[in-house]
């Protein structure tokens, strides 16, 4: 594990050595993140189909790609579960092999054993005080999707329950279709 000093810089934090714990940084602090479980796992692979089959020649998704914010002033790195970035927002031809340098169209987190759904919104806050345009918190024990919106109170969807938005034209699907492609009971 890295023996990491309090309050790093983005620069610093960024330049620490990858190793098998992925870190967020967060009030200048290198913060480990969970690692999944099987049905956190299963979800994350089953999103990660849907998106990149629908984000096709539109934009690109992410697994656990940090990305660079800001929040309250002060350098916010974290690594969502998945993201979706816009070719108008991110263009296509960028190839570098770093964090994600401006805010995604959508994040997704997903709630873990020993996290709470308050946890997951005041993050899905936080992302979108940053400039994230919509955050989902997937809860795999109630079986829901949350939808945090920037202008607009929280939308819990459930069972056939329908995702549309009209930021992400063409993207249909159901709270029920994302837990049963994912094969969790």
């Amino acid at each position: 594990m890295i023996a990491i000093k309090n309050q790093l810089t983005l620069q610093e934090f960024l330049n620490l050595p990858e190793e098998d714990i992925t870190y967020e940084l967060v009030n200048g602090e290198a913060k480990p993140k969970m690692s999944p479980k099987r049905f956190h796992s299963r979800l994350t692979i089953a999103l990660c189909l849907i998106l990149t089959q629908w984000a096709e020649n539109k934009g690109e998704v992410g697994v656990e790609w940090a990305v660079i914010l800001k929040l309250r002033g002060k350098d916010w790195v974290p690594v969502p579960d998945l993201l979706y970035i816009s070719y108008s927002r991110f263009p296509s031809d960028v190839i570098e092999n770093e964090a994600c340098p401006i805010p995604p169209d959508l994040v997704i987190e997903i709630i873990s054993p020993d996290q709470s759904f308050g946890e997951m919104s005041a993050k899905a806050t936080d992302y979108l005080d940053a400039g994230v345009l919509r955050v989902w918190v997937i809860d795999p024990k109630a079986k829901t999707v949350t939808i945090f919106y920037p202008d607009a109170r929280p939308q819990t969807k459930r069972g056939n329950d329908s995702l549309e938005d009209s930021l992400f034209p063409g993207l249909v699907i159901s709270a029920e279709q994302i837990f049963q492609q994912a094969g969790i009971p």
